[in-house]
């Protein structure tokens, strides 16, 4: 268990994800089968090639999982009770076959349940592709996320 117990958030601190992924055409393409996701701008090279981004892209959704994957290890790993929500989801822009994401979450918010066992924390997550000159923003979200208080794990 690496994550984070509620008391462990600081509000403002960033945390860079140390793992990266490189987004392959298979990943693509198997997260639109099994969301039955049939956008021919992920799936289809000839319309793809028709419009302004000249090749298919990386389906949007595939790549806020990759990312909340991504931020686990150092948040959430064994210490969470539940993701309570996902917001202000934006793809500024597009991921393509081959790019390689890194991750950074910065804590916005903590507070206290009612009863006082457990902690709310949201975190602003921003993704960004990898070039050779300056990384490039493809996707960030409110993350808020229902932690276990230290004195109260199991």
């Amino acid at each position: 268990m690496t994550g984070r117990y509620y008391e462990e958030f600081e509000v403002g601190e960033t945390i860079e994800h140390e793992k990266r992924r490189t987004i392959s055409e298979r990943d693509n393409q198997q997260f639109c089968d099994m969301t039955m996701n049939q956008q021919p701008l992920h799936l289809d090279a000839e319309f793809a090639a028709e419009t302004e981004f000249g090749e298919r892209l990386v389906n949007g959704l595939y790549t806020m999982s990759v990312a909340v994957g991504l931020t686990i290890p150092e948040t959430t790993d064994g210490t969470i009770v539940a993701n309570l929500s996902y917001d202000s989801v934006e793809h500024p822009n597009p991921v393509f076959h081959g790019d390689t994401i890194r991750v950074q979450s910065t804590v916005t918010d903590k507070r206290e349940t009612s009863d006082g066992d457990r902690g709310i924390v949201t975190m602003h997550v921003e993704v960004f592709k990898l070039t050779d000159s300056d990384d490039v923003l493809v996707c960030e979200f409110d993350r808020t996320v229902l932690s276990l208080k230290r004195n109260h794990a199991e």
